[in-house]
This record gives C-alpha cells, sequence and structure tokens, in this order.
C-alpha cells in the first residue's frame, strides 16, 4: 500500500495506511527532526474526525506507557502531539510489518512456529515489567525479519498495570479489548505463567486459523507438541 492523501500532519509525510482498526489508523511515515533530517516514525490517530472520547482516551493512556516499555518487545511511544485539532499519537519505528498483514496465506511452518515462539517471548517482557496488555490481536503484533526473528506488541491502549493482590476476574460486561482476542488474563488466570501459558495456547491457535501453515500431519504433530509443552 503506498502513501495516503487521506491523512496528514504538520511535519510529517509519506505516511502509508498499515492497519485501520477499532476507531484507530496505524500509519508509517516520516517526521521532520530537529536538525532538519527526517526520521521514520509509526504514527497513531482517530479514523473520524470527530473520535469519541474512549478512543482519545486510549491514545493518552497507551502514551502514559512510554517509560515502562522496553523496545526490545514493544513499540515505545514517543509523544502525542495536537494538529488541525487532531491528536496524534507518534512511536518508534523499529521496522517490520504488522501481523495481520502476513495472515491469509500459505505461511512457511519454521516462520510461523519462529512468530509464536517471539509473540510469548515478548507477551513474557509485558509481564514482567508488570504490564498486562489486554489487546492481543494481529493488527497490535509488528513482525520484524524475512524469517519473523523479532517480535514487538504495539495496540497498549487498554492496558493495565499488575494489581499487586490476587483478584477476580472482570465481569463480561466491562471486559476491554478485541472479543475474537480476548486477553488471557481476563479468562480467571491469575499469575505471569497461567497468562502466558494461555497466551502462547491462543497465538499458536489465531496463527493456525488465520494462516492456513498447517498442510501436512508432520506439520500438525509439530503443532500438538508446541501446545502441549509445559511452559512452566
Amino acid at each position: 500500500m503506498g502513501p495516503t492523501s487521506r491523512f496528514s500532519a504538520n511535519g510529517m509525510g509519506g505516511l502509508e495506511i498499515l492497519s485501520e482498526d477499532s476507531g484507530l489508523v496505524f500509519c508509517r511515515g516520516w517526521r521532520e527532526g530537529a536538525g532538519g533530517g527526517r526520521k521514520d516514525v509509526l504514527i497513531v490517530l482517530p479514523a473520524s474526525e470527530s473520535p469519541a472520547p474512549t478512543t482519545l482516551g486510549g491514545l493518552a493512556h497507551q502514551y502514559s506507557f512510554k517509560d515502562e516499555l522496553d523496545s526490545r518487545w514493544a513499540v515505545r511511544p514517543l509523544e502525542v502531539v495536537r494538529d488541525r485539532g487532531r491528536t496524534i499519537l507518534v512511536l518508534e519505528d523499529p521496522g517490520g510489518e504488522l501481523l495481520n498483514g502476513l495472515l491469509g496465506v500459505p505461511m512457511d511452518v519454521g516462520r510461523f512456529l519462529r512468530i509464536a515462539v517471539g509473540v510469548a517471548a515478548a507477551l513474557s517482557g509485558v509481564h514482567r515489567h508488570g504490564l498486562i496488555h489486554k489487546d492481543i490481536k494481529p493488527a497490535n503484533i509488528l513482525v520484524k525479519g524475512a524469517a519473523g526473528e523479532e517480535i514487538r506488541l504495539t495496540g497498549f491502549g487498554v492496558a493495565s498495570r499488575l494489581p499487586r493482590e490476587r483478584q477476580a476476574p472482570d465481569p463480561p460486561e466491562v471486559v476491554a479489548g478485541t472479543l475474537a482476542y480476548m486477553a488471557p488474563e481476563q479468562t480467571g488466570a491469575n499469575t505471569p505463567a497461567e497468562w502466558l501459558e494461555e497466551a502462547v495456547f491462543g497465538i499458536v491457535n489465531l496463527l493456525d486459523r488465520g494462516a492456513g501453515v498447517i498442510t501436512s500431519d508432520e506439520e500438525r504433530k509439530q503443532l500438538a507438541e508446541l501446545k502441549s509443552r509445559d511452559l512452566g
């Protein structure tokens, strides 16, 4: 997909839409630096000119984690700017492409497994830093490398900090995130190990369903072994 004229902002250009999801548009482009040079960035902005307060709140909330996210496993926010009445979240651009752009076509089983394990490792980083993502889905997973060697998470708009005490799951009417990719910590699991184990199972099934990667009995056997592996 090439640059779009649908969105523009002062000091930013070459905007290419990577994803449009949940009222937000995720773009790649460049931004003018202090010295006059251009720096590659990712930006998130409302799809509507009159976004809901919850949409704007999600952008501000995602920015609030900027000092807690590690660029080894997350796409770090840089700043929130206002341009002609539009709120824009600017993030680092580590390169790569969103997972939702890789699904729907057959994927090499080796790459499939590397991505699944990479997502689990990124989630482990999130949990080690005392955070709960709550909205893991293909549109929030950035994959870099021909073999999917580097995985970073984005979309922390409904994330929360890990409570110190064991808590019951929220009732269905207040569950955050995307229903089709329900966050494992909202299922009743109460420890990072439980979350990670459920998350690996969920992401593997997500990739299995979306990528059409399982094409042989041997590959199905490998997938079954991955699902049943003791992560503890």
